[in-house]
């Protein structure tokens, strides 16, 4: 009965699930699913990461250019983020160009970006006005269900924490660059931005770390991203219910707790490279 109910009306078969404070995984509402972190597995990038939330894989892999900065900003680099959902990650998403979904994930992640502070672009420059890093950051969805904002922007600082850039100087004499493969700094990470996302059940029902069928039936999302500080970054809230001060109030203090288990997982991933 609960298979053909959970076909045919899969909220009611939810609701059932949410008025007993569980989730058909077994999960509590407060509850994310488990999460991994894997660095470095891409070897041709020059940082990357595989994060896990449940069945949803995403990957991030970072490479670096060389280029000339902007007038505008002559001590400045750039970070330029991208989000993919290709159709091989879920029967949800077509093949071609990027989809609405995908569009404004890779948003998402440039706002984290901006908002966080995660890396201070002066960092990446090398020579005013003359030359400067350009970080491209591809995260790819390999599995998607559910929570794409979480896992990318996980994925994206564990990548970022992966980066190794050669040094580099510029010839007086002959005004070229000169790059050190053998000399190779990590990036300064500034902050550590953690996003966590929400689902809304009928409005009023608040479950944490939604899955792709979660997401369906909620009537609404909402993602927190804080930071080491437990300073609010940004609240993403792509239109559906309305929130009200004290239930965001509890989402905030769940992030923060979730910002803790996160950089945990990192701190413990990088101690495990680190000692090999």
């Amino acid at each position: 009965l609960s298979f053909f109910l959970r076909t045919v009306e899969p909220l009611e078969y939810y609701r059932r699930f949410l008025k007993e404070n569980c989730r058909p995984d077994g999960r509590e509402l407060g509850e994310f699913r488990a999460t991994t972190v894997n660095i470095g597995s891409i070897t041709t990038a020059d940082g990357s990461a595989l994060v896990k939330l449940g069945n949803t894989t995403v990957i991030c892999g970072i490479k670096a250019e060389l280029a000339a900065p902007t007038a505008d900003s002559a001590d400045k680099g750039y970070i330029v983020p991208n989000v993919e959902l290709p159709s091989i990650c879920s029967t949800k998403f077509r093949s071609g160009p990027p989809g609405e979904e995908a569009q404004a994930a890779s948003q998402f992640i440039a706002d984290v970006i901006e908002n966080s502070q995660i890396i201070a672009k002066e960092d990446l420059c090398i020579a005013n006005g003359k030359l400067a890093w350009v970080l491209y950051c591809d995260i790819i969805c390999l599995d998607y269900d559910g929570n794409i904002l979480d896992a990318s922007a996980f994925a994206l600082l564990a990548a970022l924490k992966n980066v190794q850039l050669p040094s580099v100087t510029i010839n007086e004499e002959t005004g070229l660059s000169e790059v050190n493969l053998k000399q190779k700094n990590p990036l300064i990470i500034r902050k550590h931005p953690v996003a966590t996302s929400f689902a809304i059940f009928d409005d009023t029902l608040l479950i944490v770390d939604p899955t792709a069928e979660e997401e369906d039936l909620a009537t609404g999302t909402v993602t927190i991203v804080t930071d080491d500080e437990g300073r609010l970054c940004s609240v993403h809230k792509p239109g559906g219910s309305p929130l009200t001060g004290a239930k965001l109030q509890d989402c905030i203090t769940r992030a923060i707790t979730r910002h803790k288990e996160v950089k945990k997982l990192i701190d413990k991933v990088i101690q495990s490279i680190k000692s090999k």
